[in-house]
């Protein structure tokens, strides 16, 4: 193997949040795996590398996970600098320790390249802190998605047991979500805040609360949207209802 494979997180969308890191290994690169949602202008920074999209989105057609692991030890014994762009960052969600144990199996090198993950993107995006100093400490990430072949998991009783959630890929999973999370013993009255699109110009970000989850699935959510639910979010949540704004469609802060 004469090649190295970069793991590289691209980020929540923006271009600029890429780490300087990612950027270097981009304008290096000669061939880049890339996910469906890395924005053009972060793939044009790969300029003299071949791109193959091997992304997955839900109910649309994808590239297997093992055929996406092939293909990275096969390029590493063709090319100097492979880079698996990833969204977020790779650690979170991505499925990098199947990519990684593929690699070492073939005695790959490989780096990781980190990346800011959607929940650190969106809570920016509303001026709030997943975590507040004598209120709350703890912070669970999780998905409700199951992937073909898996069982069911405990997602929900681990936000239960937690200050605050964060909920990844659950846009289109609203109502089972909030009947989880409620039958976990959550209080119905919870506030909770989506924001779809972080970090990018069309950002949208909506307030309700935990009983009236299900009824986002009204919202036109199209692009990737993170879930978050806590009380930290109850102050926002006021001040866009008392502002006049629908409590549905609150619009996200205006950037300087």
């Amino acid at each position: 193997m004469t090649g190295t494979v970069y793991l590289v997180g691209a980020g929540p969308g923006a271009p600029d949040l890429l780490t300087l890191r990612a950027a270097k290994l981009l304008e290096r690169a000669d061939i880049v795996f890339h996910d469906a949602l890395v924005h053009a202008d972060t793939l044009a920074l790969a300029a003299r590398a071949v791109k193959i999209a091997v992304g997955k989105r839900c109910g649309r057609q994808s590239t297997a996970q093992k055929f996406i692991n092939k293909r990275l030890v096969d390029a590493a014994t063709a090319y100097d600098i492979v880079v698996r762009l990833k969204g977020g960052d790779p650690m979170l969600f991505g499925r990098a320790h199947e990519e990684i144990a593929a690699l070492e199996l073939a005695s790959v090198r490989y780096e990781v390249v980190p990346g800011v993950t959607a929940a650190l993107a969106a809570a920016a995006e509303i001026g709030t802190s997943l975590t507040q100093r004598g209120a709350v400490r703890s912070v669970t990430f999780a998905t409700p998605r199951v992937g073909e072949g898996e069982g069911t998991n405990n997602w929900s009783n681990s936000i239960a047991v937690a200050d605050a959630g964060a909920i990844y890929m659950g846009a289109g999973q609203a109502t089972s979500i909030a009947r989880e999370l409620i039958d976990a013993g959550m209080p119905a009255s919870l506030p909770v805040a989506i924001v779809e699109n972080a970090s990018l110009p069309d950002v949208r970000v909506i307030y309700t609360t935990l009983a009236a989850l299900p009824a986002i699935g009204n919202a036109g959510i199209a692009g990737p949207a993170l879930i978050f639910i806590g009380k930290q979010f109850s102050a926002r949540a006021a001040a866009a209802s008392q502002a006049g704004l629908s409590i549905a469609r609150a619009p996200a802060r205006r950037r300087g």
